[in-house]
């Protein structure tokens, strides 16, 4: 299968994370997934939270990359895509236990209940946080086979909206 890579240099603004979301769609779409598939709202936030938390927490510039599946229908249906982030902050990624008023503290959170997988590695003197999402086909008569699906996401008692 092929498999597209694309980057993005992310400076260090909070208003980095729209234009990340902005380009994160643009590639989806040339790749073939549809905005309205749970997969591309999905991986949209999850974009939003990994760019956030290297923009926000490090201060520094990142680079966003998505790995994504060739144009071939027939392969791209079951294709995994991966969304890396690298920042050049040596701090490991910790989650973080927030109380209900807090506003912010809940990306790792989101990270790990929308991802099918994810993880982090040092980077040089930095490090990567990755995170990758199967697409699945939908089958005749019922909803996706794997991962995540629709437009609100449920976390331990709080719904956050993908947008």
């Amino acid at each position: 299968m092929q498999v597209l890579q694309v980057q993005l240099e992310v400076r260090p603004d909070p208003s980095e994370v729209g234009r990340a979301r902005r380009w994160a769609r643009s590639r989806l779409a040339g790749a073939g997934i549809r905005a309205d598939e749970p997969l591309a709202e999905t991986l949209v936030l999850l974009v939003s939270e990994l760019v956030t938390n290297a923009v926000v927490h490090t201060g520094r510039s990142a680079v966003l990359r998505l790995m994504l599946p060739g144009t071939v229908a027939e392969e791209a249906e079951e294709a995994t895509v991966r969304l890396e982030v690298d920042d050049a902050s040596d701090r490991s990624p910790e989650p973080r236990c927030v109380n209900g008023e807090a506003t912010g503290g809940r990306g790792l959170a989101l990270v790990d209940g929308l991802a099918d997988r994810w993880g982090w590695s040092r980077e040089g003197t930095g490090k990567r946080i990755w995170c990758e999402l199967d697409r699945c086909s939908e089958r005749e008569g019922a909803g996706p086979a794997c991962g995540s699906g629709g437009g609100t996401v449920a976390y331990e008692g709080f719904a956050y909206e993908v947008v």
